[in-house]
């Protein structure tokens, strides 16, 4: 058995990029490697990773505040308050910031893992510009296939 995990608003492991504020809420060692769960504050204007999709991943956003643009093969989706998605593996998506306000999420994953992906993404950020390439080369690492 683990250790319970509790964090209370704006606590947990906190990464920051100029594109966003990384709340991590939980990680594979908080829940014997099932689930991952990080709370993200996203800047007006954040274009996003490339599309990609995930081997073994379950990418699930679930909106609290904004307007996230969810890109899901060639269909465009806006989702506001409240919605829901859920990518499983195989499947090739992106996400983006396209309004004039912070956008609000949760980022679950399942299994976990997702942790390291951030950590490093946070890590790249801080030493330069996180272009296209440099999120290639971080996620080519951790279960993202780029299309």
């Amino acid at each position: 058995m683990g250790t319970p995990t509790i964090h209370g608003s704006g606590d947990g492991e906190v990464h920051r990029a100029p594109f966003a504020t990384i709340i991590i809420k939980a990680t594979g060692d908080d829940t014997a490697g099932t689930f991952f769960l990080s709370e993200s504050t996203i800047a007006p204007g954040f274009d996003g990773p490339p599309p990609h999709r995930h081997e073994q991943l379950h990418d699930m956003f679930y909106v609290l505040e904004g307007t996230l643009t969810m890109r899901v093969g060639d269909d465009t989706h806006e989702l506001g308050p409240g919605s829901f998605a859920c990518m499983p593996p195989g499947t090739v998506h992106t996400f983006a910031n396209r309004s004039d306000a912070p956008l609000r999420l949760l980022n679950f994953n399942t299994p976990a893992g997702f942790e390291h992906y951030l950590r490093e993404l946070a890590a790249a950020a801080q030493s330069g510009p996180l272009t296209p390439e440099a999120m290639r080369a971080v996620g080519s690492r951790h279960d993202f296939r780029f299309d």
